[in-house]
């Protein structure tokens, strides 16, 4: 024969499992104010770090976005057409070149 549990006995279990954690929780030391202050001034610490840490990467970040910037302003500015006083200047030179050759 089958022994089947009755509400009354699954109700007690329950009551059992209850009392013997709720007597764990007593039988705890308690907290220690000063090691939780420590610790929580670790992690404060720690959040800070990382803070700071991740400011810089993003300002090395946008540091190289800018120079990036710069450069490819640069070549465009090499890369644009040249004013006529300029254009007659090399042709000037290379005129000059020429001549010296000879």
């Amino acid at each position: 024969m089958t022994y089947k549990s009755t509400f009354q006995d699954r109700a007690a279990q329950a009551a059992q499992a209850k009392q013997k954690a709720l007597e764990q929780l007593q039988s705890r030391p308690p907290v220690d104010e000063k090691l939780a202050a420590e610790r929580i001034a670790a992690g404060e610490e720690k959040a800070a770090a990382k803070a700071q840490k991740a400011a810089a990467k993003k300002a090395e970040r946008e540091a190289g976005k800018e120079a990036q910037a710069a450069d490819a302003a640069a070549k465009a500015a090499a890369a644009a057409p040249k004013s006529e006083a300029e254009l007659k200047a090399a042709r000037d030179a290379r005129y000059a070149k020429r001549k010296a050759r000879r």
